[in-house]
């Protein structure tokens, strides 16, 4: 017998649950199904989320040709048995090729179909649970419309599950299934918006009870039934830079508990190369001269959770993370080198003054290197006038102190060596 999941799919777009900002009246999705006229798609989004749902539908309202590939056992040689037929049902209106999980096909997999997308001869609808803008090939990106769909909140998942009990009495057991809202809800919140992971757990819950007096699922009947989490974490994928990214700004935010979350859910995914990068970095981008001993107490921590490794690693983890969130902040030495590295980038190189090359060596003096340079340790507080740029940037300002005790005293002394000298 089919899964629950499968037996009650969804076969018209007002059937399909959630995704409403793509799929509610006047939405770009909905008129185009509506229209009839259906170009290249992208379906990008976590799993259970109706992409493989919507294009089924899709591929039921078209006259061309399907034709479904899964990208994990497909290759060049189905393509071409496809593209072979081409000629066959141009007169029928052309080929819609559903390609699911295209992000497992290669750069030359999925160029093999560029010149049939091009051609119009081939329509392909393709899905993926990663960031196409990371996975797909950009010609075929440009050829297409990127629809993202979205987690399933738990009151949607719900309405899923209610409607796979009422499947479920009237064409598999056959029984009267009463139940509690309370493990719906559980349930649905330990499937983290996948509506078969949802739909299989029920279904699990269903027959554990099947041999029972009745058919009553609980909150214990759920419980028992969803024994782990649906914490869903693909370390290569692009929830991991957005969970990178979530966990850096909260610590450049300073809010410890947000960035304590996101730490846990990348500890979860056992990325631990990634966390730790991640921390040095934070350490000099968004802390920096606000509290240089930051780098070096991150430092210790990342070499005493590589020493430690995972799970115990997670402690030294936390103790940077807190560190830094609760650190006073500051990014100048990062944007001062990117201003730097800009004008580099423009060309505004320059040559550097004579005075400050190099003189170490036979026959510097008489190509005039290092001749007129001022040791400033000669000279009262250390400091001696004199240019240090290229002529061509003389003037240039490339760091600018952040508004910090630490910074603020370093412009202090730097007025005070001027003024005095």
């Amino acid at each position: 017998m089919k899964p629950l999941a499968d037996i009650i799919r969804p076969k018209k777009i007002e059937e399909v649950i959630g995704q409403t900002h793509i799929l509610g009246n006047n939405k770009l999705l909905k008129n185009i199904i509506q229209s009839k006229h259906i170009p290249n798609m992208i379906f990008y989004g976590p799993p259970g989320t109706g992409k493989t749902t919507v294009a089924n539908i899709i591929a039921e309202s078209t006259n061309k040709k399907l034709y479904k590939l899964n990208a994990t056992n497909a290759s060049v040689k189905d393509i071409k048995m496809i593209t072979e037929e081409i000629d066959t049902f141009l007169a029928n209106k052309g080929i819609l090729l559903y390609l699911d999980e295209i992000q497992n096909f290669n750069k030359k997999q999925q160029q093999s179909l560029l010149k049939f997308i091009e051609s119009g001869e081939i329509t392909l609808i393709s899905s993926t649970t990663e960031n196409p803008y990371f996975t797909i090939f950009n010609a075929i990106i440009s050829r297409s419309t990127v629809f993202e769909f979205k987690k399933l909140n738990n009151d949607e998942i719900v309405e899923g599950l209610k409607r796979g009990i009422v499947i479920s009495e009237e064409k598999i057991v056959k029984k009267n299934i009463k139940y509690d809202e309370k493990a719906l809800y559980y349930i649905a919140n330990m499937s983290n918006g996948d509506l078969r992971r949802g739909l299989n757990d029920l279904e699990s819950a269903i027959y554990y009870c099947l041999n029972k007096k009745e058919i009553y699922i609980n909150l214990d009947v759920a419980k028992e039934c969803t024994q782990t989490s649906g914490f869903n974490y693909d370390k290569f994928g692009d929830n991991h830079y957005d969970t990178l990214s979530a966990f850096q700004k909260s610590i450049r935010g300073s809010d410890a508990d947000a960035a304590i979350h996101y730490l846990a859910r990348l500890i979860k995914a056992g990325d631990l190369i990634s966390i730790c990068r991640r921390l040095l970095v934070i350490a000099s981008e968004d802390i920096g001269l606000a509290y240089p001993n930051a780098i070096t107490i991150t430092n210790s921590c990342v070499e005493a959770a590589y020493k430690l490794g995972l799970p115990e690693a997670r402690i030294p983890l936390s103790q940077a993370t807190i560190l830094l969130s609760n650190s006073p902040k500051s990014n100048s030495a990062y944007i001062s080198i990117d201003k730097a590295l800009e004008d580099l980038d423009k060309g505004n190189i320059g040559e550097i003054p004579k005075h400050l090359k190099d003189s170490h060596y036979k026959g510097a003096k008489s190509m005039e290197r290092g001749l007129q340079y001022k040791y400033p340790h000669n000279y009262k507080n250390h400091y001696v006038s004199q240019e240090y740029l290229p002529d061509d940037l003389k003037g240039r300002k490339y760091y600018k102190a952040a508004d910090n005790k630490l910074e603020n005293k370093y412009s202090e002394y730097q007025n005070k060596i001027r003024k005095n000298t």
